[in-house]
Protein backbone atom coordinates (compact mmCIF):
# COMPACT_ATOMS: atom_id res chain seq x y z
CA UNK A 1 0.00 0.00 0.00
CA UNK A 2 1.32 3.07 -0.78
CA UNK A 3 2.66 4.99 2.19
CA UNK A 4 0.64 8.00 3.51
CA UNK A 5 1.89 11.90 2.11
CA UNK A 6 2.97 14.19 5.37
CA UNK A 7 0.55 17.10 6.27
CA UNK A 8 1.05 19.99 3.98
CA UNK A 9 3.11 23.10 4.91
CA UNK A 10 1.94 26.66 5.09
CA UNK A 11 2.57 28.52 1.49
CA UNK A 12 3.10 32.32 2.11
CA UNK A 13 2.94 33.79 -1.77
CA UNK A 14 4.17 37.19 -3.04
CA UNK A 15 6.47 37.68 0.08
CA UNK A 16 8.92 40.77 -0.50
CA UNK A 17 12.61 40.48 0.74
CA UNK A 18 13.78 42.93 2.09
CA UNK A 19 17.41 42.78 3.63
CA UNK A 20 19.86 39.78 4.22
CA UNK A 21 19.85 38.55 7.86
CA UNK A 22 22.87 36.58 9.92
CA UNK A 23 23.45 32.32 8.76
CA UNK A 24 23.06 33.52 5.41
CA UNK A 25 19.35 33.83 5.21
CA UNK A 26 17.27 36.73 4.17
CA UNK A 27 14.09 38.27 5.77
CA UNK A 28 10.59 39.02 5.31
CA UNK A 29 7.37 40.00 7.24
CA UNK A 30 4.28 38.57 7.38
CA UNK A 31 1.50 39.08 9.43
CA UNK A 32 3.64 40.48 11.85
CA UNK A 33 6.12 37.74 12.57
CA UNK A 34 9.87 37.96 11.01
CA UNK A 35 10.20 35.30 8.58
CA UNK A 36 14.10 33.93 7.95
CA UNK A 37 14.08 32.54 4.45
CA UNK A 38 16.72 30.59 2.74
CA UNK A 39 17.94 30.72 -0.83
CA UNK A 40 16.30 34.41 -1.33
CA UNK A 41 17.96 37.68 -2.17
CA UNK A 42 17.06 41.09 -1.00
CA UNK A 43 14.79 42.56 -3.40
CA UNK A 44 12.91 39.53 -4.97
CA UNK A 45 9.05 38.84 -4.72
CA UNK A 46 8.65 34.99 -3.27
CA UNK A 47 6.91 32.27 -2.64
CA UNK A 48 8.02 30.27 0.31
CA UNK A 49 7.11 26.88 2.01
CA UNK A 50 7.38 27.47 6.35
CA UNK A 51 9.46 25.08 7.72
CA UNK A 52 9.25 26.14 11.47
CA UNK A 53 7.12 28.64 13.17
CA UNK A 54 7.36 30.49 16.50
CA UNK A 55 5.54 33.10 18.21
CA UNK A 56 7.25 36.03 16.24
CA UNK A 57 9.24 34.55 13.38
CA UNK A 58 9.31 31.66 11.28
CA UNK A 59 11.59 30.17 8.87
CA UNK A 60 10.78 29.20 5.17
CA UNK A 61 12.05 27.64 2.29
CA UNK A 62 11.75 29.82 -1.36
CA UNK A 63 9.54 27.57 -3.66
CA UNK A 64 8.95 29.98 -6.67
CA UNK A 65 11.29 33.34 -7.56
CA UNK A 66 8.29 35.48 -8.73
CA UNK A 67 10.74 38.32 -9.33
CA UNK A 68 14.32 37.88 -9.09
CA UNK A 69 17.54 40.22 -8.28
CA UNK A 70 19.49 40.77 -10.93
CA UNK A 71 21.98 39.43 -8.72
CA UNK A 72 20.62 36.09 -8.97
CA UNK A 73 22.93 32.99 -10.99
CA UNK A 74 22.30 29.45 -12.14
CA UNK A 75 23.22 27.37 -9.43
CA UNK A 76 25.87 25.25 -11.20
CA UNK A 77 25.46 22.33 -8.62
CA UNK A 78 23.11 19.59 -9.10
CA UNK A 79 22.98 19.12 -5.38
CA UNK A 80 21.68 22.81 -4.55
CA UNK A 81 19.16 22.99 -2.43
CA UNK A 82 19.32 19.81 -0.53
CA UNK A 83 23.46 19.88 0.15
CA UNK A 84 23.83 22.56 2.91
CA UNK A 85 27.45 23.08 1.61
CA UNK A 86 27.05 25.97 -1.11
CA UNK A 87 23.99 27.78 -0.14
CA UNK A 88 24.72 30.71 -1.73
CA UNK A 89 25.05 29.47 -5.35
CA UNK A 90 22.38 31.60 -6.89
CA UNK A 91 23.77 34.80 -6.01
CA UNK A 92 26.49 36.36 -8.17
CA UNK A 93 30.00 35.70 -6.41
CA UNK A 94 30.66 39.94 -6.62
CA UNK A 95 27.33 39.94 -4.56
CA UNK A 96 28.43 37.42 -2.18
CA UNK A 97 31.70 39.22 -1.43
CA UNK A 98 29.91 42.77 -1.16
CA UNK A 99 26.82 40.93 1.57
CA UNK A 100 29.83 39.52 3.60
CA UNK A 101 31.66 42.44 4.05
CA UNK A 102 28.40 44.04 5.11
CA UNK A 103 27.31 41.56 7.18
CA UNK A 104 30.71 41.45 8.89
CA UNK A 105 30.73 45.46 9.63
CA UNK A 106 27.26 45.52 10.19
CA UNK A 107 27.27 42.65 13.31
CA UNK A 108 30.45 44.57 15.09
CA UNK A 109 28.88 47.53 14.56
CA UNK A 110 25.55 46.97 15.36
CA UNK A 111 25.28 44.50 17.96
CA UNK A 112 28.88 44.78 18.94
CA UNK A 113 28.96 48.45 18.89
CA UNK A 114 32.09 48.47 18.02
CA UNK A 115 33.61 51.18 16.69
CA UNK A 116 36.17 51.30 13.96
CA UNK A 117 38.75 53.36 13.03
CA UNK A 118 40.05 51.76 9.02
CA UNK A 119 37.01 49.49 7.83
CA UNK A 120 39.20 47.58 4.55
CA UNK A 121 37.42 45.56 1.90
CA UNK A 122 37.05 42.04 2.10
CA UNK A 123 39.36 39.22 0.63
CA UNK A 124 37.56 37.64 -1.98
CA UNK A 125 38.65 33.66 -2.75
CA UNK A 126 41.31 33.64 -5.84
CA UNK A 127 39.69 30.20 -6.47
CA UNK A 128 35.14 30.21 -6.75
CA UNK A 129 35.12 26.33 -7.00
CA UNK A 130 37.76 23.71 -5.95
CA UNK A 131 39.09 25.43 -3.39
CA UNK A 132 38.59 23.08 -0.32
CA UNK A 133 41.74 20.70 0.25
CA UNK A 134 39.73 18.07 2.46
CA UNK A 135 36.29 16.60 1.90
CA UNK A 136 34.35 14.09 4.51
CA UNK A 137 31.86 11.30 3.06
CA UNK A 138 29.69 9.36 4.52
CA UNK A 139 28.65 5.86 3.49
CA UNK A 140 24.73 4.89 4.51
CA UNK A 141 22.51 2.10 3.21
CA UNK A 142 19.77 4.15 2.83
CA UNK A 143 20.10 7.63 0.44
CA UNK A 144 17.73 10.15 1.29
CA UNK A 145 15.50 11.39 -1.07
CA UNK A 146 13.23 14.39 -1.25
CA UNK A 147 9.43 13.63 0.26
CA UNK A 148 7.92 14.16 -3.29
CA UNK A 149 10.22 11.58 -4.58
CA UNK A 150 9.44 9.23 -2.05
CA UNK A 151 5.84 9.01 -1.87
CA UNK A 152 5.45 9.14 -5.55
CA UNK A 153 3.50 6.25 -7.26
CA UNK A 154 6.93 6.16 -9.59
CA UNK A 155 9.25 5.67 -6.46
CA UNK A 156 12.23 3.74 -7.42
CA UNK A 157 13.91 1.52 -4.48
CA UNK A 158 15.87 2.93 -1.87
CA UNK A 159 20.12 2.62 -3.04
CA UNK A 160 22.90 2.95 -0.83
CA UNK A 161 24.45 6.75 -0.67
CA UNK A 162 27.72 7.83 -0.48
CA UNK A 163 27.70 11.49 0.09
CA UNK A 164 26.99 14.20 3.01
CA UNK A 165 24.89 14.21 5.69
CA UNK A 166 21.03 16.59 5.31
CA UNK A 167 21.52 19.66 7.08
CA UNK A 168 20.76 18.89 10.39
CA UNK A 169 20.23 15.41 9.80
CA UNK A 170 22.75 13.09 11.19
CA UNK A 171 21.03 9.79 10.25
CA UNK A 172 19.92 11.06 6.57
CA UNK A 173 22.54 10.80 3.53
CA UNK A 174 21.91 12.25 -0.01
CA UNK A 175 23.88 10.62 -2.79
CA UNK A 176 26.88 13.08 -4.18
CA UNK A 177 26.64 12.80 -7.97
CA UNK A 178 29.71 15.33 -8.45
CA UNK A 179 30.93 18.12 -6.09
CA UNK A 180 32.68 21.23 -7.53
CA UNK A 181 34.29 21.88 -4.08
CA UNK A 182 37.98 19.99 -4.83
CA UNK A 183 39.14 19.14 -7.81
CA UNK A 184 37.53 16.81 -10.30
CA UNK A 185 39.50 14.25 -9.32
CA UNK A 186 37.88 13.45 -5.67
CA UNK A 187 34.73 13.33 -7.80
CA UNK A 188 36.53 10.07 -9.93
CA UNK A 189 38.17 8.83 -6.30
CA UNK A 190 34.84 8.40 -4.49
CA UNK A 191 32.25 7.49 -7.89
CA UNK A 192 34.79 4.90 -8.29
CA UNK A 193 35.14 3.63 -4.47
CA UNK A 194 30.80 3.40 -4.78
CA UNK A 195 30.67 1.20 -7.91
CA UNK A 196 33.59 -1.17 -6.63
CA UNK A 197 31.94 -1.66 -3.41
CA UNK A 198 28.25 -2.18 -4.80
CA UNK A 199 29.57 -4.66 -7.32
CA UNK A 200 31.38 -6.27 -4.84
CA UNK A 201 29.03 -6.27 -2.15
CA UNK A 202 30.28 -4.45 0.45
CA UNK A 203 27.71 -3.20 3.80
CA UNK A 204 27.35 0.80 3.76
CA UNK A 205 26.57 1.38 7.39
CA UNK A 206 23.07 2.28 8.92
CA UNK A 207 23.57 5.25 10.85
CA UNK A 208 20.99 4.13 13.42
CA UNK A 209 21.09 0.82 13.97
CA UNK A 210 25.16 1.08 13.60
CA UNK A 211 25.33 -1.68 11.42
CA UNK A 212 27.57 -2.46 8.17
CA UNK A 213 31.16 -2.39 7.42
CA UNK A 214 32.03 0.97 5.47
CA UNK A 215 31.66 4.29 7.23
CA UNK A 216 33.18 7.02 5.75
CA UNK A 217 35.73 8.11 3.17
CA UNK A 218 38.05 11.29 3.56
CA UNK A 219 39.79 12.73 0.48
CA UNK A 220 42.77 15.28 1.24
CA UNK A 221 44.35 17.03 -1.65
CA UNK A 222 47.48 19.84 -1.64
CA UNK A 223 48.32 22.57 -3.97
CA UNK A 224 51.52 20.47 -5.07
CA UNK A 225 49.66 17.68 -6.54
CA UNK A 226 49.71 15.10 -3.35
CA UNK A 227 46.55 13.46 -2.32
CA UNK A 228 45.55 11.24 0.37
CA UNK A 229 42.55 9.08 1.15
CA UNK A 230 41.13 7.56 4.48
CA UNK A 231 38.16 4.92 4.46
CA UNK A 232 36.69 3.97 7.97
CA UNK A 233 35.71 0.78 8.23
CA UNK A 234 33.28 -0.26 10.86
CA UNK A 235 34.80 -3.63 11.50
CA UNK A 236 37.96 -5.66 10.52
CA UNK A 237 37.11 -7.47 7.64
CA UNK A 238 40.62 -8.04 5.92
CA UNK A 239 39.67 -9.52 3.32
CA UNK A 240 37.12 -7.08 2.18
CA UNK A 241 39.51 -4.61 3.44
CA UNK A 242 42.86 -5.49 1.40
CA UNK A 243 40.31 -5.89 -1.73
CA UNK A 244 39.22 -2.22 -1.72
CA UNK A 245 42.68 -0.97 -1.12
CA UNK A 246 44.17 -3.00 -3.91
CA UNK A 247 41.87 -1.72 -5.84
CA UNK A 248 42.18 2.01 -5.09
CA UNK A 249 46.06 1.82 -5.09
CA UNK A 250 45.80 0.04 -8.57
CA UNK A 251 43.15 2.96 -10.05
CA UNK A 252 44.46 5.84 -8.75
CA UNK A 253 48.25 6.55 -8.84
CA UNK A 254 47.81 9.95 -8.08
CA UNK A 255 46.67 8.75 -4.44
CA UNK A 256 50.21 9.26 -2.54
CA UNK A 257 49.09 8.39 1.08
CA UNK A 258 46.35 5.09 1.21
CA UNK A 259 45.17 4.55 4.71
CA UNK A 260 42.48 3.35 6.76
CA UNK A 261 41.27 3.35 10.33
CA UNK A 262 39.05 0.67 12.06
CA UNK A 263 36.32 2.11 13.98
CA UNK A 264 33.68 0.43 16.34
CA UNK A 265 32.22 3.51 18.17
CA UNK A 266 29.67 4.98 17.56
CA UNK A 267 30.88 8.27 16.40
CA UNK A 268 32.91 9.29 13.35
CA UNK A 269 36.07 10.32 15.08
CA UNK A 270 39.58 9.31 14.25
CA UNK A 271 41.56 11.26 16.57
CA UNK A 272 41.45 8.39 19.12
CA UNK A 273 42.04 5.82 16.71
CA UNK A 274 45.00 3.98 15.01
CA UNK A 275 45.69 4.98 11.05
CA UNK A 276 47.16 2.35 9.14
CA UNK A 277 48.94 3.41 6.14
CA UNK A 278 48.30 0.69 3.09
CA UNK A 279 50.46 2.30 0.53
CA UNK A 280 52.77 5.56 0.20
CA UNK A 281 53.62 7.73 3.12
CA UNK A 282 51.36 8.26 6.00
CA UNK A 283 51.43 11.49 5.20
CA UNK A 284 51.19 14.65 2.83
CA UNK A 285 52.95 17.52 2.66
CA UNK A 286 51.28 21.74 2.12
CA UNK A 287 52.91 25.41 1.73
CA UNK A 288 52.00 28.45 2.66
CA UNK A 289 54.30 30.60 1.67
CA UNK A 290 57.35 28.86 2.22
CA UNK A 291 56.90 27.27 4.84
CA UNK A 292 56.54 23.49 4.45
CA UNK A 293 53.64 21.66 6.61
CA UNK A 294 53.62 17.87 7.66
CA UNK A 295 49.52 16.75 6.87
CA UNK A 296 48.86 13.61 8.96
CA UNK A 297 45.27 11.84 8.66
CA UNK A 298 44.39 13.66 12.28
CA UNK A 299 45.91 16.95 11.41
CA UNK A 300 44.11 20.16 11.67
CA UNK A 301 44.45 22.30 8.24
CA UNK A 302 43.28 25.49 6.97
CA UNK A 303 40.73 23.83 4.44
CA UNK A 304 41.68 26.46 2.06
CA UNK A 305 45.12 27.15 1.50
CA UNK A 306 45.56 30.12 -0.92
CA UNK A 307 43.43 31.64 1.27
CA UNK A 308 44.94 30.67 4.46
CA UNK A 309 48.18 31.95 2.74
CA UNK A 310 46.82 35.62 2.50
CA UNK A 311 44.92 35.39 5.86
CA UNK A 312 48.17 35.16 7.31
CA UNK A 313 50.24 37.94 5.86
CA UNK A 314 46.80 39.62 7.54
CA UNK A 315 48.01 38.71 10.66
CA UNK A 316 51.15 39.94 10.31
CA UNK A 317 50.43 42.94 8.50
CA UNK A 318 48.62 43.74 11.45
CA UNK A 319 50.55 42.93 14.16
CA UNK A 320 52.95 45.29 12.70
CA UNK A 321 55.90 43.28 14.25
CA UNK A 322 59.41 44.81 13.75
CA UNK A 323 61.84 41.83 15.32
CA UNK A 324 61.85 42.14 19.06
CA UNK A 325 58.72 41.43 19.91
CA UNK A 326 57.35 38.50 22.27
CA UNK A 327 54.15 37.05 20.87
CA UNK A 328 51.24 34.76 22.59
CA UNK A 329 49.20 32.61 19.47
CA UNK A 330 46.49 31.65 21.58
CA UNK A 331 44.37 28.94 20.45
CA UNK A 332 47.29 28.11 18.30
CA UNK A 333 46.50 24.44 16.69
CA UNK A 334 48.62 23.06 14.41
CA UNK A 335 50.81 26.05 15.01
CA UNK A 336 50.52 27.28 11.32
CA UNK A 337 50.30 31.19 12.37
CA UNK A 338 53.23 30.66 15.23
CA UNK A 339 55.02 29.60 12.56
CA UNK A 340 54.62 32.11 9.86
CA UNK A 341 55.14 34.77 12.59
CA UNK A 342 58.33 33.27 13.81
CA UNK A 343 61.47 34.83 11.84
CA UNK A 344 59.54 38.66 12.23
CA UNK A 345 59.59 38.47 15.95
CA UNK A 346 61.74 37.44 18.81
CA UNK A 347 59.76 34.66 19.63
CA UNK A 348 56.53 33.06 19.96
CA UNK A 349 54.90 30.94 22.12
CA UNK A 350 51.83 29.05 21.31
CA UNK A 351 48.89 27.51 23.56
CA UNK A 352 46.77 25.02 22.64
CA UNK A 353 44.55 22.21 24.49
CA UNK A 354 44.74 19.37 21.32
CA UNK A 355 47.87 17.01 22.20
CA UNK A 356 47.58 15.51 18.68
CA UNK A 357 47.68 19.24 17.31
CA UNK A 358 50.81 20.64 19.27
CA UNK A 359 52.52 17.18 18.11
CA UNK A 360 51.65 18.52 14.80
CA UNK A 361 52.88 22.17 15.69
CA UNK A 362 56.55 20.88 16.95
CA UNK A 363 57.07 18.60 13.70
CA UNK A 364 56.07 21.48 11.31
CA UNK A 365 58.85 23.64 13.55
CA UNK A 366 61.20 21.12 13.30
CA UNK A 367 60.79 20.44 9.03
CA UNK A 368 60.83 24.67 9.13
CA UNK A 369 63.93 24.45 11.26
CA UNK A 370 62.30 27.11 13.19
CA UNK A 371 63.79 27.26 17.18
CA UNK A 372 62.03 30.52 18.39
CA UNK A 373 58.99 28.81 19.15
CA UNK A 374 57.59 27.24 22.16
CA UNK A 375 54.25 25.04 22.47
CA UNK A 376 52.25 24.10 25.31
CA UNK A 377 49.14 21.56 25.27
CA UNK A 378 47.08 23.39 28.17
CA UNK A 379 43.51 24.53 28.93
CA UNK A 380 43.92 28.68 27.76
CA UNK A 381 41.13 29.78 30.23
CA UNK A 382 43.01 28.03 33.13
CA UNK A 383 46.92 28.31 32.52
CA UNK A 384 47.12 32.09 30.99
CA UNK A 385 46.98 33.93 34.31
CA UNK A 386 49.73 36.07 35.61
CA UNK A 387 52.10 32.97 36.79
CA UNK A 388 52.19 31.88 32.89
CA UNK A 389 53.74 35.36 31.98
CA UNK A 390 55.41 35.87 35.01
CA UNK A 391 57.67 32.62 33.64
CA UNK A 392 57.59 32.97 29.86
CA UNK A 393 57.10 36.78 29.47
CA UNK A 394 54.80 39.67 28.78
CA UNK A 395 53.80 39.78 25.30
CA UNK A 396 53.97 42.75 23.02
CA UNK A 397 51.39 40.85 20.55
CA UNK A 398 48.52 38.46 21.34
CA UNK A 399 47.54 36.46 18.15
CA UNK A 400 43.72 35.00 19.32
CA UNK A 401 42.27 32.36 16.97
CA UNK A 402 39.13 31.00 19.07
CA UNK A 403 36.84 28.17 17.76
CA UNK A 404 33.50 29.62 16.96
CA UNK A 405 32.20 29.89 20.54
CA UNK A 406 34.49 32.66 21.05
CA UNK A 407 37.19 33.55 23.95
CA UNK A 408 36.24 32.39 27.54
CA UNK A 409 35.99 35.19 29.57
CA UNK A 410 38.76 34.14 31.61
CA UNK A 411 41.02 34.63 28.84
CA UNK A 412 39.31 37.97 27.99
CA UNK A 413 39.55 38.83 31.46
CA UNK A 414 43.62 37.75 31.48
CA UNK A 415 44.06 39.65 27.91
CA UNK A 416 42.93 42.82 29.75
CA UNK A 417 44.90 42.50 32.94
CA UNK A 418 48.35 41.52 30.85
CA UNK A 419 47.24 44.56 28.57
CA UNK A 420 49.77 43.47 25.35
CA UNK A 421 50.14 46.59 22.80
CA UNK A 422 48.66 44.93 20.45
CA UNK A 423 45.83 41.98 19.84
CA UNK A 424 44.95 40.25 16.67
CA UNK A 425 41.49 39.19 16.44
CA UNK A 426 41.06 36.17 14.17
CA UNK A 427 37.45 34.50 14.26
CA UNK A 428 35.38 32.51 12.20
CA UNK A 429 32.28 33.35 13.71
CA UNK A 430 31.90 37.42 14.16
CA UNK A 431 29.08 37.07 16.69
CA UNK A 432 31.31 36.28 19.22
CA UNK A 433 33.79 38.29 18.02
CA UNK A 434 31.69 40.93 18.02
CA UNK A 435 30.66 40.18 22.05
CA UNK A 436 34.43 39.64 22.92
CA UNK A 437 35.60 43.26 21.20
CA UNK A 438 33.23 45.33 23.31
CA UNK A 439 34.49 43.52 26.20
CA UNK A 440 37.86 44.19 25.48
CA UNK A 441 37.08 47.83 24.37
CA UNK A 442 37.92 48.94 27.69
CA UNK A 443 41.12 48.91 27.42
CA UNK A 444 41.41 48.41 23.27
CA UNK A 445 40.35 50.28 20.57
CA UNK A 446 39.65 48.52 16.89
CA UNK A 447 42.40 50.05 14.54
CA UNK A 448 41.47 47.62 11.52
CA UNK A 449 39.36 45.12 9.91
CA UNK A 450 39.24 43.32 6.89
CA UNK A 451 37.10 40.20 5.82
CA UNK A 452 38.29 37.81 4.24
CA UNK A 453 36.25 34.82 2.13
CA UNK A 454 37.74 31.65 2.86
CA UNK A 455 34.37 29.62 1.71
CA UNK A 456 32.82 30.69 -1.48
CA UNK A 457 29.34 29.67 -2.47
CA UNK A 458 28.50 29.48 1.74
CA UNK A 459 27.68 31.87 4.18
CA UNK A 460 30.57 31.49 6.54
CA UNK A 461 33.01 34.38 6.59
CA UNK A 462 36.38 34.66 8.52
CA UNK A 463 37.22 38.20 9.95
CA UNK A 464 40.47 39.95 11.21
CA UNK A 465 40.68 42.65 13.85
CA UNK A 466 43.47 44.69 15.19
CA UNK A 467 43.09 46.28 18.35
CA UNK A 468 45.86 48.50 20.03
CA UNK A 469 45.54 49.60 23.67
CA UNK A 470 44.71 53.11 24.65
CA UNK A 471 46.95 55.47 25.44
CA UNK A 472 45.25 56.09 28.83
Amino acid sequence: MRALMPRPTQIIEQLPVTAFANEGKTIGHYQGKVVFIRGAIPGELVNVRVTKSKKDWMEADVTEVLQPSPNRVQPFCIHYGKCGGCQWQHLAYSEQLRSKEWLAYDTLERMGKVTIQSKEQIAGGADERGYRNKLEFTFSDREWVPPEEFYSDNRQPIQPALGFHLPGAYDRVFDVKSCSLQPALSDRIRLAVKAFTIENGYEYFHLRHQKGMLRNLMIRMTTTGEVMVLVAFAHADEKHIALLMHFLSTTFPEITSLQYVINRKQNDTIYDLEVITFAGSDAIFEYIGDLKFRISAKSFFQTNTRQAARLYYCVKEFAGLKGSELVYDLYTGTGSIALYLARYCKKVIGIEQVEQAIQDARINASINQITNVEFYTADIAKVLDHTFHAENGVPQVVITDPPRAGMHPDVVKELLEMAPEKIVYVSCNITTQARDLQLLSEKYQVERVRPFDLFPQTKHVENVAALVRRLS
